[in-house]
């Protein structure tokens, strides 16, 4: 039985209201990750020639916004369970557009950094994590099938951001382009949070709280919850060391930039597949299999990058199946805590799971070109990052309460 379990009791939303707040997530998130994530990778060049800034300063100053957004994450979880996602997602929309405007108007690299810092704040409250609060509590006993939907469809964000980002640099330059972003962003996401995600937020169903046998705090001490954290933030630097510095290996390995490209974007396709699978993956594994299978296979795919010297084909297949790994996993980090402890507390321990990974998310990028360095190639980094995966693995086979029976 899944951890919702029993059918909740009737929905504080109408079905067109659950629909509703499905479609303006979907929406908002393809944005916000847009604008607050993608659009700095396409401009960091510009930014840097124009600037003078060194490419690292201005990786530097992302970075410190996603630890920002870590740190913001732990209390913001609190409130998502108090107040819901409405407040929350909305503020985080109001103070993205000056952030974003800061970072265009940025005339030194402080003050750039200083933009990044009100950003991170502001992505603390519009990336996935309240997003995934919001799904989880009013789509109940359906989440999982909410959550697939919004991440199938968030995925597109870079598809439509970076070619955008991109037209927009060619016409006007980096600052205009971050001013545009700035509108974008201001017009879809507060309205939509603003109107599209009211409802009254519900209690936690009882349902919810039938594995829930310890309070919060207990929950946060013990030794399943602990291990959680550490194999989700190991198993998402593997996936994000994979994808920032999956480029600069293929081009090693011999293939020309267009095509190590080709084969990231091939990548994101595999991504969407892998989503489309996870249902059929939760039917048929328990909670504890299910943890380690993914990050089992998010190890195995990075090893096989790292062995792979050719051809392009072999390559570009090895990518998809990353991509296929990364995208479950994503899935799996959003089911982590409602599959284990149910819905009542989901706010504050997803966020207390979610702020390590974010801190692993902004040491990747610095991390994998470091290694490599040190390393003395690529591939030898992405053995390294395989290891990692399958210690991630290890780790995931305890991530289960004691006497939890048949999770599913």
């Amino acid at each position: 039985m899944h951890a919702a379990g029993v059918l909740a009791k009737p929905d504080t939303l109408s079905e067109f209201g659950l629909r509703r707040v499905l479609v303006v997530l979907c929406v908002s998130e393809i944005v916000s990750w847009g604008v607050l994530y993608y659009a700095l990778p396409v401009l960091a060049p510009a930014i840097a020639d124009s600037t003078g800034w060194s490419i690292a300063g201005v990786t530097a100053a992302f970075s410190t916004g996603l630890v920002v957004s870590a740190l913001v994450g732990i209390p913001v979880g609190r409130w998502l369970d108090r107040i819901g996602p409405r407040l929350v997602m909305t503020t985080g929309s109001v103070l993205a557009v000056p952030a974003v405007v800061g970072i265009a108007l940025a005339p030194t690299l402080p003050w750039f950094v200083a933009a990044w810092v009100l950003a991170g704040v502001a992505m603390a409250g519009t990336l996935y994590p309240p997003a995934f609060a919001a799904l989880t509590r009013w789509w109940g006993p359906r989440r999982l099938a909410a959550l697939t939907a919004l991440t199938l469809l968030a995925g597109l964000s870079s598809t439509i951001f970076a070619p955008l980002t991109a037209t927009l640099l060619a016409h006007g330059g980096w600052r205009h382009t971050y001013l545009t972003l700035a509108a974008v962003l201001g017009s879809i996401t507060i309205p939509g949070h603003l109107w599209g995600l009211r409802g009254r937020w519900p209690e936690p169903d009882p349902a919810e709280t039938v594995r829930q046998e310890h309070v919060p705090d207990a929950i946060i001490r013990s030794r399943a919850f602990l291990l959680l954290v550490a194999a989700v933030a190991l198993g998402t630097f593997t996936a994000f060391a994979v994808v920032v510095n999956q480029v600069p290996l293929l081009i090693e390995r011999g293939m020309s930039t267009t095509s190590a490209a080709w084969a990231l974007g091939l990548g994101g396709l595999g991504q969407v597949l892998g989503r489309l699978g996870y249902r059929h993956l939760v039917a048929a594994t328990t909670v504890r299999v299910r943890g380690v299978v993914v990050l089992a296979l998010t190890a195995a795919t990075t090893g096989l990058l790292a062995v792979l010297p050719g051809p392009a084909t072999l390559l570009i297949a090895a990518a998809m199946l990353a991509g296929a790994a990364r995208g479950v996993f994503t899935l799996l980090q959003a089911t982590a805590i409602s599959d284990r402890w149910g819905a009542a507390h989901y706010g504050r321990l997803n966020g207390l799971l979610s702020a390590p990974a974010l801190l692993a998310t902004a040491l990747a990028p610095w991390a994998g070109s470091a290694l490599a360095q040190t390393l003395d190639g690529y591939p030898a980094v992405f053995a390294l990052l395989a290891a990692l995966g399958a210690l991630a693995a290890v780790l995931a086979a305890g991530t289960v309460p004691t006497g939890q029976r048949h999770p599913t």
